[in-house]
């Protein structure tokens, strides 16, 4: 486990629980330089000071509030912590929700947390409360230097905080050009056998079997233009884009199709004739880490 980004406690009701925070998600993208197109070197990019045009060391950088036109006010890390401790170092529950309730919308990202020293008892107790009524907690917490609302939940026997979005930030669906069912003309039977293809590909949720494919296949054509030779070619062709129209489609057919399809290979027992969604044609080829 990397270090902790946040040490503070959960204020819950009169228990306060000593906590260390850890982000709980990992990057795994591919990264690509930028190059001069011209000649293929890398750019860069520079702190510079806009006055003397010099670059400015990491070590040299402050944060300044702009109060009037080219007057700051300059913050330290202390003056941040300063500002109001109690916020800063607490995981404030205000209240507690049915886990439910929030939408999926509201999720943003997630944070593990461990007990710290003599939080362990106090610990274990808010999880096994939450495990057993279902509940989440509604917290304050500012991390860095932002304030956010989070949801304090259990997983796998651990605490998760999981920052939510703040009702502003979500956008309203009210302007979308959505159909609604009559408009749509969709049909009872068409539900009914959308229905049952929905049930017969029912399975038991396994994250591990999805594979970011389409980095594997990226990776494969770079690792094919290396073997070629084609390490400076630049192919600007855009790929196909499918043809927009306003056909009506007959969805019976379909559902018919697909259904039909699904329920032989639950009674024979067979793997798709495709591949699975995610699953690797080849081995999943070395990534090379960019600088």
């Amino acid at each position: 486990m990397p270090r902790s980004i946040w040490k503070g406690s959960i204020s819950f009701g009169l228990v306060n629980i000593p906590v260390a925070l850890y982000t709980a998600e990992k990057s795994d993208e591919l990264s690509f330089n930028q190059l001069d197109k011209r000649d293929l070197n890398p750019v860069g990019y520079k702190r510079v000071n806009k006055k003397t045009d010099k670059e400015v060391p990491w070590s040299q950088i402050v944060r300044g509030y702009e109060v009037e036109r080219g007057s700051y006010v300059v913050l330290t890390d202390q003056d941040l912590e300063r500002a109001n401790v109690e916020a800063t170092q607490t995981i404030d529950i205000v209240g507690f929700v049915k886990g439910d309730q929030i939408s999926p919308l509201f999720y943003e990202r997630p944070y593990y947390l461990e007990p710290a020293k003599g939080g362990a008892k106090a610990y274990a107790l808010l999880r096994e409360t939450l495990k057993s009524t279902g509940m989440v907690g509604i917290a304050s917490v500012v991390i860095r230097t932002r304030q956010h609302m989070a949801a304090l939940l259990e997983r796998d026997g651990v605490l998760v905080l999981d920052i939510l979005r703040w009702a502003h930030e979500i956008r309203a669906a009210r302007d979308l050009e959505v159909p609604d069912e009559r408009a749509a003309h969709v049909s009872k039977k068409e539900i009914e056998m959308a229905t049952q293809l929905v049930q017969g590909m029912v399975e038991t949720w396994n994250p591990k079997k999805y594979k970011d494919t389409y980095a594997e296949d990226l990776m494969a054509l770079i690792q094919r233009k290396v073997a070629s030779g084609k390490t400076t070619e630049v192919d600007e062709s855009e790929p196909a884009r499918p043809k927009k129209g306003g056909v009506v489609v007959d969805l019976m057919p379909l559902l018919k199709k697909s259904l039909e399809q699904t329920n032989a290979r639950r009674t024979q027992g067979r793997k798709p004739a495709r591949r699975a969604y995610g699953a690797s044609r080849r081995a999943e080829p070395r990534r090379r880490q960019a600088h």
